[in-house]
């Protein structure tokens, strides 16, 4: 079991959604973020004083999956998610010790659906 945490874009958030829907990978958590990386944020000028931006506007998605889905879900990230630019985010993946499903108790494989 692997927790994928991807932190992508806001304007490619529909097309990783779709993406990740056409390989039946549903269950996924989406929070509106803010960082930085390369970019370290953008110059605005506001009332003609240039204000240093230091933090940009991202989605975090967060994807917990068992092992068969982990290669399909970081492809359905990167195909939606890729410009080319610099900032179309990073994505971690991490192990999953321990899964429950609160309603049933169910642990491992089956609490992740």
């Amino acid at each position: 079991m692997k927790y994928i945490i991807a932190v992508i874009q806001p304007d490619r958030l529909e097309e990783v959604m779709q993406r990740l829907e056409e390989k039946e990978i549903h269950l996924v958590t989406v929070t509106s973020v803010m960082g930085r990386g390369r970019q370290r944020g953008v110059a605005t000028v506001y009332r003609s004083h240039k204000e240093a931006g230091t933090l940009l506007k991202k989605m975090k998605l967060e994807i917990a999956v068992n092992d068969t889905y982990v290669k399909p879900t970081l492809d359905a990230i990167i195909e939606g998610g890729r410009t080319g630019q610099v900032g179309d985010g990073k994505i971690f993946v991490l192990s999953l010790d321990e899964v429950i499903r609160i309603r049933t108790g169910e642990t491992g494989n089956l609490a992740i659906g």
